[in-house]
């Protein structure tokens, strides 16, 4: 049987809320058990070494996109991320860049998707005969719903938007999670907006023509969301207005 490897943790630390804190970086050892993911190697440093280390989870299972953060240069889910993905043993954690930063490696993804939400007026949007309750709900077709389910898996974790070069440079650009988003509603039928109305709100340098194709969406998205296909869809749309 081959001996547990030790673990090199260096983490950024930083409590904004603390007076006289300041950013740095700060090393933790801990034995390596079989099928260790990052969020888990993370919650035994804080039950057995650190109690004050700060970071964020719910589901632990890839779901709620709660334990974003960088590890090793990329953006992605510590509970996706298995220890032995990293041969020399070493893994540095810093939490997501775009977001206000709550401490450590939390951040308030929930406020960017809030204000993100609001300012593209993420909701559908019916025909006011659909207020009726007693109306007969129009059906929807297998294709529609499977389309549409495919862009409701995302989990709004925050990854894409750290990932692209145009967020980090233009603070205003609604990201790959704002256009997959509005190409949602844009595919739904029971949606009244048009193809005008959906220009006036990213058919511009912030929206769908900022993008610079880079990938980084995609390439790191924790749920392999087709991006770059929707954001082209996207695109066909609003030339056409």
């Amino acid at each position: 049987m081959s001996q547990a490897r030790t673990l090199t943790f260096s983490i950024f630390r930083y409590d904004p809320q603390e007076p006289g804190d300041k950013p740095k970086m700060v090393t933790y050892s801990l034995t390596e058990a079989p099928g260790m993911t990052v969020f888990i190697a993370l919650n035994q440093l804080r039950e057995t070494q650190d109690p004050s280390l700060q970071f964020d989870f719910v589901c632990r299972a890839g779901i709620c996109g709660s334990c974003a953060m960088v590890i090793n240069g990329f953006p992605t889910l510590a509970c996706r991320t298995l220890t032995a993905n990293y041969p020399d043993g070493h893994i540095k954690l810093m939490p997501l860049p775009g977001f206000d930063l709550i401490g450590d490696l939390s951040v308030n993804t929930g406020k960017f998707m809030r204000e993100l939400s609001e300012r593209l007026s993420l909701w559908l949007h019916p025909n006011s005969a659909d207020n009726d309750i007693h109306r007969i709900e129009a059906p929807m077709s297998p294709e529609e719903a499977t389309k549409l389910y495919e862009l409701e898996r995302c989990v709004e974790c925050g990854v894409c938007v750290s990932a692209c070069a145009t967020k980090q440079m233009r603070d205003t650009f609604v990201g790959a999670v704002g256009m997959m988003k509005i190409a949602r509603f844009e595919l739904d039928s029971r949606d009244t907006r048009t193809a005008d109305d959906f220009y006036h709100v990213i058919g511009n340098q912030d929206g769908v023509f900022g993008c610079m194709t880079l990938l980084g969406c995609q390439d790191t998205c924790p749920k392999d969301l087709p991006h770059m296909q929707q954001i082209a869809y996207l695109r066909r749309k609003m030339a056409s207005v």
